[in-house]
């Protein structure tokens, strides 16, 4: 739904949260004027009120406008404001991609030596992409095997040769599970720990996500 940089691979904290969440909001607005609050809030992995508050803030800004359709239901979209605001954030996001390789590597580098002092010597990956292909090539100086990559939102095939499938239970005997989905972590790490053990669920810090995420049934009012 979201360009690529819907959500910034940089840690989720302070001023990067709040670019992080305001760059995802503006792509998801431009790419779908009609999504409900509730859909933007699960593109973005943060709750329905935490969605609806960034909502206010971009209309106060003057970077979104919103417009009632029928059904009662609100179509959101992006101002000429709007537009520069994304462009900025996304020019913010391209510079931080270093910092991030940089960040992604070390993180990767300590997950995989963490799951040789644990004796996991076969780990799967969940979710395609950099951050997969990063720890792929962190896990060449340990003695570790990458068995393979779960995404549900991927097709199932290979992903650098290694087999790509749609869940865990589809690998054959993984002993840990190194989280790589930078597009929606929170999201992926809730429906990763409900198919395989929370304590074997290893995450880079930079993914920012929170074991115990907060519900997402605030009540949001427009």
């Amino acid at each position: 739904m979201a360009e690529q940089t819907t959500a910034s691979p940089v840690k989720a904290s302070g001023a990067d949260a709040e670019s992080r969440i305001t760059l995802g909001l503006l792509n998801a607005v431009h790419e779908d004027a009609t999504a409900s609050q509730r859909s933007l809030a699960s593109e973005l992995g943060i709750a329905l009120g935490l969605t609806n508050a960034y909502l206010k803030r971009c209309v106060r800004k003057g970077w979104i406008k919103i417009s009632q359709v029928p059904a009662n239901r609100y179509a959101y979209y992006l101002t000429p404001k709007g537009f520069a605001e994304k462009s900025r954030l996304t020019g913010g996001y391209l510079r931080r991609s270093f910092d991030f390789y940089r960040q992604a590597r070390s993180q990767c580098d300590a997950l995989l030596a963490e799951c040789g002092q644990r004796r996991f010597r076969r780990v799967a990956l969940y979710g395609s992409g950099e951050l997969a292909e990063i720890a792929l090539l962190c896990s060449l100086q340990h003695k570790i095997e990458i068995i393979g990559i779960a995404d549900p939102d991927a097709p199932a095939g290979e992903f650098l040769h290694l087999p790509l499938v749609g869940a865990v239970a589809e690998l054959e005997g993984p002993e840990a599970v190194i989280l790589t989905d930078v597009r929606r972590p929170q999201r992926a790490f809730a429906v990763l720990s409900a198919e395989f053990p929370t304590d074997r669920v290893l995450v880079p810090a930079l993914l920012g996500i929170s074991r115990q995420p907060p519900g997402d049934d605030e009540k949001a009012t427009t």
